[in-house]
């Protein structure tokens, strides 16, 4: 079973007009099977090395400049994470002359919080971020739910879909090979083979961690946590472990994509409006694993699924911005008074739309409190408000605001 990704058209206009170009992104969302195409397409042979085979690494670390030389005028490096002391020679290469698309790299871990690495290739690295596959990915057509947000095409209602089968997709998640296997007992197997290996192998590769038995735990934690506000000192209570650990680990965690953080909007600081981020999960699929959620036992508690659900269409969103022509930023909101928006879409030029996430299969008037509010706050700056819920019909609850079934989000 093989998926075309959305990002396949931004990684080759960036290798047209950038000398590196970097595809990171969480183990195991199909960064190597993109690299390898696209060099296998390309019109110039692309020399392919993997820093994942012993040899290549230990030649990589032993002289990175006489790696990088050998690799000739065009390449590409898998896993560039394992060594970060290629990213001076890499440099040098390209300042002694590299083309576009000379370097086109990948890795599994956010090279920035590196040693080397930030300052290195400031202004010569274009950066994509490849998430685990959306729902338009594993149907096979492009979501342009974001753009239509802001007046770019319309909404389809993206028709009638059952709560089972919203809940199936939410455990299915988006990795490919949690995809590929239908059977859940070998799906569990994956998952547990998956966090071992990210916790025995990749957080040491970026930290030489040695006592990880509290990173199970924490990343557990914040499975049965995701859609919450990012809270330091009630972590650290909960774990057990110092808010100086918490911090590292989390960012760790951060550096190897397996959350992302929902910063608080604000125009305003007078409006006092909340400045703790909210957090979520990359993947749906991952957190049903690490909480021992299966459909059933999503399907029939909707109170349950909430979180799960919203962390989904999170998600869902952060992977269309990927693709999208309006490029807005993610945010949540919620003022003084306890008015809340799950998700704020900020366009460059200021424009906002709102999107509130319901496992109900009915609305009211009532679920666009916080749209409405937001609306009040912005002014003409707001441009459209929707609010997802699991029914079946698309509905008008006034100017701008519209009620659709989840599955709009990439059917539309």
């Amino acid at each position: 079973m093989q998926f075309e990704r959305h990002l396949w058209e931004g990684v080759r206009e960036a290798l047209k007009d950038t000398p590196v170009v970097l595809l990171t992104g969480a183990r195991q969302t199909g960064k190597t099977t993109l690299v390898r195409a696209l060099a296998d397409s390309a019109a110039e042979p692309r020399r392919y090395v993997t820093l994942d085979d012993p040899a290549t690494l230990s030649a990589a670390g032993a002289s990175p400049v006489s790696f990088v030389e050998d690799l000739g005028g065009r390449a590409t490096i898998d896993e560039v994470q394992r060594a970060p002391e290629i990213f001076l020679a890499l440099k040098r290469a390209v300042d002694a002359g590299g083309k576009p698309g000379c370097f086109l790299l990948s890795g599994s871990a956010n090279v920035f919080v590196l040693p080397r690495v930030a300052d290195s290739l400031a202004g010569r690295m274009e950066v994509l971020t490849l998430w685990p596959l959306s729902q338009g990915e594993i149907e096979g057509h492009r979501e342009f739910f974001v753009d239509a947000c802001f007046g770019t095409g319309d909404f389809e209602s993206g028709g009638a879909l059952r709560w089972p089968e919203v809940v199936d997709r939410m455990v299915r998640g988006g990795y490919p090979e949690a995809i590929r296997r239908t059977d859940p007992a070998r799906r569990r197997a994956w998952w547990n083979s998956y966090v071992l290996s990210l916790l025995e192998r990749d957080v040491r590769d970026l930290a030489n961690i040695e006592a990880l038995r509290e990173l199970p735990r924490l990343l557990g934690l914040l499975a049965a946590r995701a859609g919450g506000l990012l809270n330091f000192a009630d972590l650290s209570r909960t774990v057990g472990i110092s808010a100086t650990s918490l911090k590292r680990y989390m960012g760790l965690f951060g550096a190897l994509y397996l959350y992302v953080e929902l910063p608080a909007w604000f125009r305003n600081l007078e409006k006092r409006l909340a400045k703790s981020p909210k957090i979520y999960l990359n993947d749906t699929g991952l957190i049903c694993h690490l909480r021992g959620m299966d459909g059933a036992a999503l399907a029939g508690n909707r109170e349950r699924a909430g979180p799960v659900l919203e962390n989904f269409v999170v998600l869902e969103l952060r992977k269309q911005l990927g693709w999208s022509a309006t490029g807005p930023r993610m945010y949540h909101f919620r003022d003084a008074a306890g008015a809340e928006v799950d998700i704020v879409l900020e366009a460059p030029d200021g424009r906002l739309a709102g999107i509130e996430v319901k496992a109900a299969s009915d609305v009211s008037i009532n679920d666009f409190r916080g749209l409405r509010r937001l609306a009040d706050t912005v002014g003409s700056d707001f441009v459209r408000g929707v609010v997802l819920y699991t029914g079946s019909e698309r509905l008008a609850f006034g100017e701008r605001l519209t009620a659709l079934p989840v599955a709009a989000l990439w059917r539309s």
